[in-house]
């Protein structure tokens, strides 16, 4: 038996500390190996309850993948073939950890079990990634690198959020959610319970939340924004029992995550509504929402429905013991406010000046309520509108504006930008990638992240205490689905949250996502593989198309073609940026040991007059829509007819665009054709009106056309106008919408342009 062991193959370690994700603080690697077998033991340094965790979660982890399972002890002097799990002061950080590996001894310090737990997450990553598969495959004979690892994150809150109303996740779904949160070292989970298009918690008081709110009559077919509009016909729902609750609570405890419920309030209601009419400003018996977007029918502020919420947050409170209530306060239509009787005068009574404080008015009642019964209440960023109740939390979502402003008036901010952190927003712009709800968000963005804005004062720095990704699921209808848009975002953003500023580096993330990739593909993850997808920017130079190819992979080979067919490893090789200066096909592909890895890069170049010509802008574009830069709308690309979000579109919110084109010397017009985006769903409108007017010395210019023929049924719309003059200066003027009407998604907002090429003939 003796020989029969030694001559078993030892499975070789990963790559070693190296590859672990998020990064640690501090680590180095030393010369061995530890080997890890059945007869290694576990030692505790006593019998608490959550130590006990630790080493059953480590336990269970072998058990899965090996069928085997360690001793585990709290008392002993084993001096080698051991784990020793060791409370310590020497940890100062409730989340730090130490790991230290030699030939002889594993060794986990930590002051608390949650630190030690979080340190038994990096030894996990140390073993062979097939330690992640249920399979009891892996032969349990391996070696672990010897290494010293000190460890502790950056921001206390590292947050993922999970919206089960749009579509419905089973407990096993959510439960898997929360194991990869953990392998990731995530520590809160935000659970999205309650929406416009289903109510997904039993509240005992209340049963038809649930029975009549927790069921859809059907389901939106697409996106939002084709028209006409079609449905499923299928009636779908479903909620989790106060008992599951319970299971997903206790689970997650289990893995040191605290579950923060949300409540949606005073908006996102007509689910409830539905349940008990009484509650709306309306006597109308409604339906749940069936298809996306944000509805007029929102909580009336009167005593019956306070008591409703008050009576609801009761029971929340009983399933939840985190410290937070996350109740809303986003995107709350104010129309049915404004024709209420009832809400003017109880305004007027309260010497509210209008419906933003009326808002301020219902938060501040509910925080109270919570306050009384020992919660804190965090919110969207619109909860600073009217006024922030005194001791909230303020969750920032558009953009990073809220957050600075809650942090610089000393409230505790959750940053969770759109522009960072929505992952139900595209991560590639392949024509392959599956419908998602808009935007682009790739990982290399995500990754870019700085959660602390310049503009927080030094002294409110303090109170941004971490950063959360925001998984909305109106077009995520499973949980394969789920996985790959998470999938490795998740893994950028939680090195934005764990890993010190100074240790990020996102060639080096790349290289340890790599290998990476392989420990969750052995959980069974569906993971996108877009970071080994090619991409290129093609800017405007002389006339021509300065073109540059890249990978996200060091040493990768990238080879390209311009006539459309599909590049092999002995087509062009991309050494350096290269130039188009006629109509072409671009494909280009990437190669790692001479294997495709990734998609291949391809735009079709249509070149008119103003291609390679230069232009520039009076009010410039968001930055985080103009990724292409301004030249963009001239270079003969079309963007994606299905997302604003790729390079080819410039956004811009309440703005016009004028833009000039310098076409070096007079040149012939005849006509000039434009491409918008409409997608009324994100708030993005065709403009009014568009003007050409042509110059031949910059200053005086003479209007050449117009119209304000622009409306469209799809999402694109393609106005032209005819000029037939000639001008060395050719100047567009594309006049915006406005403010969107109130009872429309976005009222009262500032209506997005979107623009994508301006084509010169």
């Amino acid at each position: 038996m003796i020989t029969s062991c030694e001559t078993e193959p030892v499975t070789p370690a990963l790559q070693g500390v190296a590859d672990i994700i998020p990064a640690p603080l501090k680590f180095s690697k030393k010369e061995g190996n530890f080997l890890l077998d059945e007869n290694v033991q576990i030692s505790l340094p006593n019998e608490n309850a959550e130590w006990q965790l630790v080493a059953n979660y480590l336990n269970d982890k072998i058990f899965d993948s090996t069928s085997k399972r360690l001793k585990i002890i709290t008392s002993g002097n084993l001096e080698k073939d051991i784990i020793r799990i060791i409370q310590s002061d020497d940890v100062t950080q409730k989340e730090g950890y130490q790991l230290n590996i030699n030939a002889y001894e594993i060794v986990v310090k930590a002051k608390t079990a949650n630190g030690a737990f979080l340190g038994v997450q990096t030894l996990l990553q140390l073993m062979p990634s097939e330690i992640y598969s249920k399979n009891k495959t892996t032969n349990f004979r391996f070696n672990i690198p010897q290494v010293e690892i000190n460890d502790a994150p950056r921001f206390s809150y590292r947050g993922m959020h999970l919206d089960v109303a749009r579509h419905f996740f089973s407990v096993d779904d959510v439960k898997r959610y929360i194991d990869l949160m953990a392998m990731h070292k995530y520590n809160t989970f935000h659970w999205h319970l309650t929406e416009d298009q289903g109510w997904r918690i039993e509240i005992k008081k209340y049963p038809k939340l649930t029975e009549i709110g927790g069921f859809r009559n059907e389901t939106l077919v697409g996106h939002y924004n084709d028209q006409p509009h079609q449905f499923d016909g299928k009636r779908y729902g479903g909620f989790y029992t106060q008992e599951q609750i319970k299971e997903v609570v206790k689970y997650a405890s289990e893995r040191f995550i605290t579950v923060i419920p949300e409540i949606e309030l005073p908006g996102h209601a007509q689910a409830a509504i539905t349940a008990y009419p009484e509650l709306g400003c309306t006597d109308n018996q409604l339906e749940v929402m069936t298809k996306w977007g944000v509805s007029n029918n929102v909580f009336c502020p009167t005593e019956e429905t306070f008591t409703f919420l008050e009576n609801v947050l009761l029971e929340v409170i009983e399933l939840f013991p985190s410290e937070y209530i996350h109740i809303g306060g986003d995107e709350c239509p104010k129309t049915h406010w404004k024709e209420s009787a009832f809400c003017q005068k109880l305004m007027k009574e309260n010497g509210l000046k209008d419906e933003m404080e009326l808002q301020s008015y219902f938060i501040g009642r509910i925080e109270k309520f919570l306050n009384s019964k020992g919660k804190q209440i965090i919110g969207w960023d619109e909860i600073l509108e009217g006024g922030l109740a005194p001791n909230a939390s303020v969750m920032s979502w558009r953009g990073v504006q809220g957050g600075i402003d809650a942090a610089t008036q000393g409230h505790d901010v959750i940053m969770s930008p759109t522009s960072h952190c929505y992952f139900d927003y595209y991560q590639s712009q392949h024509k392959d990638e599956p419908l998602a709800i808009g935007g682009y968000l790739p990982i290399e963005k995500v990754y870019s992240y700085q959660p602390i804005p310049d503009e927080v004062p030094a002294d409110k720095v303090h109170h941004i205490k971490g950063v959360q990704c925001n998984l909305w699921t109106e077009y995520i209808p499973t949980a394969r689905k789920l996985d790959y848009m998470t999938y490795p975002r998740a893994c950028a953003l939680a090195e934005v949250a764990w890993t010190a500023k100074s240790n990020r580096d996102f060639p080096d993330f790349v290289k340890r996502l790599n290998t990476h990739l392989l420990r969750l593909e052995a959980y069974g993850v569906n993971t996108a593989m877009n970071v080994f997808d090619i991409d290129g920017d093609l800017t405007s130079q002389d006339g021509q198309l300065m073109t540059t190819l890249k990978s996200n992979v060091a040493n990768s080979t990238i080879t390209y073609t311009l006539d459309g067919s599909t590049p092999t490893l002995q087509s062009n090789i991309y050494n350096n940026t290269f130039t188009i200066n006629a109509s072409s096909q671009l494909r280009a592909v990437g190669f790692i040991n001479d294997k495709q890895r990734g998609r291949s890069f391809e735009k079709d170049i249509n070149f008119h007059k103003a291609t390679g010509k230069t232009i520039s802008i009076k009010e410039q574009p968001e930055p985080r829509y103009s990724a292409g830069g301004i030249g963009a709308i001239i270079n003969g690309i079309n963007g994606s007819d299905e997302r604003y979000g790729d390079k080819e579109w410039l956004g811009f919110e309440g703005k016009n665009m004028e833009a000039v084109i310098d076409m070096k010397e007079e040149t012939e017009i005849r006509k000039v054709s434009f491409r918008f985006f409409k997608g009324e769903g994100q708030w993005i409108y065709l403009p009014k009106k568009v003007s050409v007017f042509v110059s031949n010395d910059g200053e005086k210019y003479t209007l050449a056309a117009e119209s304000t023929d622009i409306a469209t049924e799809s999402k694109i719309a393609n106005p032209t106008v005819e000029v037939n003059s000639k001008g060395k200066y050719i100047k567009v003027l594309v006049e915006r919408f406005g403010k969107i009407p109130d009872g429309l998604q976005g009222g009262g907002h500032e209506a997005w342009l979107f623009v994508d090429e301006i084509i010169v003939e």
